[in-house]
């Protein structure tokens, strides 16, 4: 049964099959739907779409993984300044890390999903989860789960305070400061680490995973235990484990902004930062180097993830999203989507930079199926035009 949902919003001359995409996808899921697709090539928005009552083009969602491109974008600038270096051990900026036979690791392995410590053997409270540096004290202490450098595992909800405690003792600020003030002010983005309270109404509050009985047989089948290494990387184990979907729906998560998961975006924010780092915006140069994006994008751990259980591939803190979701974009792809769904990237190669977000969460948990179609037709159109 086909849904009466309105698509609003625009498309530049060339795009327009992205709209009709975007309505058919619409059509054909829950009357409830809400969600947005933004895109830009070289610069210049081309898709400005949103659907769902009560939504407009400037709401706000929990974006939650798509948080850590905004965290790596900070990294990948500060590397390209010069304030931080690569192949430097993580324990050049932060000493007490060493702990537990962790000195040896560098910031390049840190980055790259590589340092085996997904989280700590109790797990985290939820006002801990909240702030990244209280996360990162507790770290710098734990014992790994496997010897740094020698595998990978996908780090969900700590690698954001990982690497943002680099970047505190190397600049003497907080990672969400230096994105406020080098990216999301000077870009008026809407997209925050850290959601001020005036923008408080624009935030529409993340609604759970509402599965399909097949879906659900599909969860129910998939192995787990409190102390597993999935388990261990998304805080389950701990003795008050915040509901994955439920966390940018507690204020102080919002009003902190941890850099893994915390940030609140809209699909224009999401868009609009990939377009930022990667062209010329009113006047503005890109705010990466196209050394600095290929060296970000280069494969730096693929094959099996230790958590996930599953082929992915990482760059320097972001997805290689060409390989794990969309693999008709562009080689060095850069992005990283979240875990209701959203998902944004740069392809550096036709100038696309991408943002979606939707309001209820996903099956299965990931970027949600219908980007591979969306994100398809916004390419198809972007090479056309």
């Amino acid at each position: 049964m086909t849904q009466e949902i309105t698509v609003q919003g625009t498309v530049a001359e060339g795009f327009e099959a992205v709209r009709e995409e975007f309505a058919a996808f619409v059509a054909e899921g829950p009357a409830d739907y809400e969600g947005q697709l933004c895109a830009y090539v070289h610069g210049r928005r081309v898709v400005d779409l949103w659907a769902g009552e009560g939504a407009d083009g400037d709401s706000l969602y929990g974006v939650f993984s798509s948080t850590k491109g905004a965290a790596h974008l900070v990294v990948a600038m500060l590397v390209q300044d010069g304030t931080l270096e690569l192949d430097r051990k993580v324990t050049y900026y932060w000493p007490e890390f060493a702990a537990e036979g962790k000195g040896a690791l560098t910031l390049r392995e840190l980055v790259a999903h590589r340092a085996g410590l997904i989280g700590t053997d109790t797990g985290f409270s939820p006002k801990e989860l909240a702030d990244d540096r209280a996360m990162a004290e507790r770290l710098a202490d734990q014992r790994p789960f496997w010897r740094p450098g020698t595998a990978f595992g996908y780090h969900a909800l700590v690698i954001g305070a990982l690497t943002g405690e680099v970047v505190r003792r190397a600049t003497g600020r907080t990672l969400q400061d230096v994105y406020e003030e080098r990216v999301r002010a000077p870009y008026g983005l809407g997209f925050y680490l850290g959601l001020p309270a005036a923008q408080e109404p624009r935030f529409r509050t993340t609604q759970p995973l509402r599965p399909t009985p097949g879906e659900q047989a599909l969860l129910d089948s998939v192995p787990s235990g409190p102390h597993t290494l999935a388990a261990i990387a998304f805080n389950e184990h701990a003795a008050e484990p915040a509901a994955l979907d439920s966390l940018p729906n507690d204020r102080l998560v919002r009003a902190k902004g941890p850099a893994s998961f915390g940030g609140v975006a809209s699909a224009r924010g999401l868009a609009g930062m990939y377009a930022a780092l990667l062209s010329e915006i009113d006047g503005k140069a890109p705010l990466l180097k196209e050394d600095t994006v290929a060296e970000f994008g280069q494969f730096h751990s693929v094959g099996y993830d230790l958590v996930a259980r599953a082929h992915r591939a990482y760059g320097l803190g972001f997805q290689a999203t060409a390989d794990v979701w969309h693999p008709f974009l562009g080689a060095g792809t850069i992005g990283h989507s979240g875990a209701a769904g959203s998902q944004a990237f740069a392809d550096p190669r036709s100038g696309l930079a991408y943002g979606y977000t939707r309001r209820r969460f996903a099956f299965p948990g990931g970027a949600a199926p219908e980007n591979n179609r969306l994100a398809k037709a916004v390419h198809q159109a972007t090479l056309a035009h």
